[in-house]
Formats: C-alpha cells, structure tokens, sequence
C-alpha cells in the first residue's frame, strides 16, 4: 500500500470521491446503452464515436482514484477502498456505492467480507 490516510483525511475526501463515483454511475449506465444499442447492430446515440468518448472518460474518472492511491475494487457496484492504519494494524477503509458516508473498514488479507464499522462510527 502506497499511500496512507487518517480516517479524517479520508473523511474530508468523500465528498470529492462520491461526486466522481456518481459520474462512473452515468458514464457505466450511458455506455452500458451504448453497447447494448451496438450489440443489437445498430448505432448507439452518438453512434460509435460517443461510445468510445464514454470509454475514455469512464477510464478518465477511474483513473482519478488510482491517482490518488484510492484502490477501486469494483464499479457496479462501485467499491472504494483507501489505505489506512487502526490501532496499530494496516486496513482499509471501505466505501460502496451508495453509502453516504465512511464507516467502514477490513483487513488486506480477509477483503470486503470482512468489512467492519469504524469504532467511531454509529
């Protein structure tokens, strides 16, 4: 793990990444129709061109979390995770799409499943 955030930083962070999570919701939606629309062989809105746009700013927008050391776990749905350390142990704290806010942490090696609370959290 390369970078490290405090449970703050991550915190103040959130709402920046949840505005950019929201636009991998329209970006994966809006391609989604696209390649449904090219499956079927006919021509998306847009046609090809805006299907390959859709591609590159989907990339775009999920390259911003790697960037800045935001592991992305998944994107439908969409699962953040941002390392960090708690009580002496490395972790990582867990966001899914949807959550409103950062409550939720694991350990590397047991992953999603093993998602708790944050002590803090309620």
């Amino acid at each position: 793990m390369d970078a490290h955030f405090t449970i703050d930083q991550a915190r103040a962070l959130m709402p920046e990444l949840r505005q950019r999570a929201e636009r991998i919701v329209r970006l994966r939606a809006d391609l989604a129709d696209a390649q449904a629309a090219l499956s079927r062989g006919s021509e998306p809105t847009g046609g090809i061109p805006e299907a390959k746009s859709l591609e590159a700013h989907l990339q775009e927008t999920i390259d911003w979390f790697g960037d800045r050391g935001i592991h992305l776990k998944g994107i439908a749905p969409l699962i953040a995770d941002l390392p960090s350390e708690l009580a002496g142990e490395r972790v990582l704290l867990c966001w899914l799409e949807g959550e409103t806010s950062l409550d939720w942490y694991h350990r590397p090696e047991v992953g999603f499943i093993g998602r708790r609370r944050l002590p803090d959290a309620s």
